[in-house]
């Protein structure tokens, strides 16, 4: 089976300062102007991206779902979406990638996808923020673009603390009020387990128990888990990861359906076949000459 190549972008191919790192970051203006010929095609990158429009409109498509752009709009991405932007010519803001090292490493009780906007589950990429909300994360985004571009004692200490204290509040807008108060550690950290075994394990396990044998808890109790942090059952988010790579998989590969069917683990092809009609509600075929017609 022969593959088409989609693009996969590191932070050494911005190099906005000369140098290759864990962390860029720059004013959308200028890197729109040095990088648009990376962003205006489907790509993906190998870091994490945080984008602020301040002035502007477009479309920004995110693993097959558009966004629109507008004053105030945060975009967060994590490695491995694939996604493209068309925007206007009067675009402004700021944007910064990193890699997970350049968090992680920073703090050792925390990891990079306990955000809920970086996380396994597919949620929403893009959050929104109005009048003095929106004035207070123009401030920060801008204090990170300042801090990049000096060289002052213990820089990256200090952006990686600026990111951090952004994307806590971040989180603070993006996750629902009632969600904050039912979410417990521990139910947290059994989710987190499950979104990296289904990321690794998707095209092979296809059922709840497999996982929650994995976890070592009852399948009931880890779709309680699910149900009260997502509001989805665990047999949803495993079907969601899959749809999503057969999705990638139809626009950026030569793989047939049922070679499709078959990488992901389906030796019927028909079922497979309903499978993704029922969950995007268009045929493979409908769905190929959709966003290639888009």
């Amino acid at each position: 089976m022969t593959m088409k190549t989609l693009p996969v972008y590191g932070i050494e191919q911005y190099q906005y300062l000369g140098t290759a790192c864990d962390f860029y970051a720059n004013t959308l203006t200028s890197h729109f102007k040095q990088h648009h010929h990376f962003i205006l095609t489907p790509h993906r990158h190998n870091h994490y991206i945080s984008v602020l429009v301040t002035t502007g409109r477009g479309i920004y498509q995110i693993d097959f779902t558009n966004y629109e752009i507008t004053s105030g709009s945060v975009f967060m991405l994590a490695p491995g979406q694939v996604h493209n932007v068309k925007q206007s010519e009067d675009i402004e803001g700021y944007v910064f990638f990193h890699t997970r090292d350049f968090y992680d490493l920073n703090y050792t009780n925390n990891r990079i996808d306990h955000f809920p906007f970086f996380s396994g589950i597919p949620n929403p990429s893009v959050i929104f923020f109005k009048n003095e909300a929106a004035e207070k994360m123009e401030a920060m985004y801008h204090e990170i673009a300042e801090e990049y571009q000096q060289n002052k004692l213990m820089k990256f200490r200090k952006l990686c603390a600026l990111v951090n204290i952004l994307y806590i509040e971040l989180s603070r807008v993006y996750l629902p009020a009632e969600q904050r108060v039912i979410q417990n550690e521990n139910y947290l950290s059994r989710l987190r387990k499950l979104e990296d075994l289904i990321e690794t394990n998707f095209k092979n396990l296809k059922y709840p128990k497999e996982y929650a044998q994995l976890i070592n808890i009852s399948d009931k109790h880890l779709n309680r888990i699910c149900k009260t942090c997502v509001n989805k059952t665990t047999s949803e988010l495993i079907i969601e990861r899959i749809i999503l790579e057969a999705k990638r998989m139809l626009l950026f590969s030569k793989y047939s359906v049922c070679e499709i069917a078959e990488e992901l683990g389906y030796a019927d092809t028909s079922y497979f076949f309903r499978l993704f009609k029922k969950k995007t509600k268009l045929t493979p075929l409908e769905f190929l000459n959709k966003y290639r017609n888009d």
